[in-house]
């Protein structure tokens, strides 16, 4: 069987009928994650932090291709905004199947210079408002649904200064996913990681001022797209991904390696 929405055709596995929400998916790896998951047939919910322009920006790209998308102003560090976001695309979509964490901020600086409002906000969007997405997603998973979370190919490997409470938030997304992977397998639900390495989007380019240090250590040469990201993401949402749980899957060109 084939999807077909607009100029986009895409064979199984699809996801026609079911609903996403893609935290953080106004740009970059979110916003790719959001086009990729309608184009397999869901209808996706995108949050956004502050500014609506690049969130409506998704919606009206998915909308025009036949897809269905809407935009919720959701700042990750605010677990009631988190969970309104959630009560929304269940509201507007009847339900929730798909949950892609993938909202994230980071700080860089050295343990000496990092102040605790920058470690408090890391830990607060990255991990606290993932936990809080996943809890009020609970009550409307059904068998068959999944959590994914983009984090990081940092929180194995870190060679460079000044990242460490980065890394170890992202490092805390892939302990939390293991644990709940194990708690949810009896409900049919799977529970992944996807861990980028050097991706290139607006916020971080691949002639930009990182590709000096990134390049050299990825054995493939190049900075990774945010489509290679969302194709992989797709997967993982795909029916066919349901014997995968428990999993950090790095998509990284061999940082890591």
């Amino acid at each position: 069987m084939t999807t077909t929405i607009g100029n986009a055709t895409s064979a199984e596995p699809h996801l026609d009928g079911r609903a996403a929400l893609v935290t953080g998916g106004s740009r970059g790896i979110g916003a790719a994650v959001a086009r990729r998951l309608a184009r397999h047939g869901a209808g996706v919910a995108v949050t956004y932090s502050s500014s609506s322009e690049a969130a409506d920006g998704v919606v009206a790209d998915i909308v025009g291709r036949g897809g269905r998308a809407i935009a919720v102003q959701a700042d990750n560090a605010d677990a009631g905004q988190v969970r309104a976001a959630v009560a929304r695309v269940v509201e507007e979509f009847g339900g929730l199947d798909v949950l892609v964490n993938n909202a994230g901020v980071a700080v860089f600086a050295a343990t000496d210079r990092l102040g605790l409002d920058d470690f408090d906000r890391m830990v607060a969007v990255n991990v606290r408002g993932a936990f809080a997405a996943v809890q009020a997603a609970l009550p409307h998973l059904r068998p068959g649904s999944r959590i994914i979370t983009t984090g990081s190919v940092f929180a194995d490997r870190n060679p460079f200064p000044e990242m460490a409470v980065y890394s170890m938030t992202k490092a805390a997304l892939a302990g939390l996913s293991r644990g709940l992977a194990r708690e949810l397998a009896p409900r049919g639900i799977t529970v992944n990681v996807v861990q980028p390495g050097a991706v290139d989007t607006d916020t971080n380019p691949a002639d930009g001022a990182a590709s000096g240090t990134m390049l050299p250590a990825t054995p493939v040469g190049r900075y990774g797209t945010a489509e290679e990201i969302a194709g992989l993401v797709a997967y993982l949402a795909s029916p066919e991904a349901g014997f995968v749980t428990g999993a950090t899957i790095n998509a990284d060109g061999g940082f890591a390696t």
